[in-house]
């Protein structure tokens, strides 16, 4: 279970397209993501559940590809505008770069 208190305590953070990135290291050998949509995104819970599924599944797609050994929470901001899954990886894929998660 990843501690959202302590990375956004002592975790650096990055921003692009209306999501923001909140990363700590670790000392597990395995990296740890979660997920935070509020109601200021959008008052359905509907829609938030679809963002935070399209943002599952395009994580899903770079989980090999990512540093082992840090706990991330990706925050949506109200201006994520991504409808699709294409839209959402290429978003993900800019985030993860900034970032530096790339093995």
């Amino acid at each position: 279970m990843i501690d959202f208190e302590s990375v956004f305590k002592k975790g650096r953070g990055v921003g692009e397209d209306g999501l923001f990135l909140k990363l700590a290291r670790t000392t597990l050998s395995i990296s740890r993501f979660g997920i935070v949509v509020s109601k200021k995104v959008s008052a359905k819970a509907v829609e938030r559940n679809r963002k935070r599924r399209l943002l599952k599944e395009a994580i899903r797609g770079y989980e090999k590809e990512l540093k082992k050994g840090v706990d991330v929470v990706i925050v949506v901001q109200p201006m994520f505008g991504a409808q699709n899954l294409a839209e959402t990886k290429a978003i993900v894929e800019k985030l993860f770069r900034k970032a530096s998660l790339f093995a």
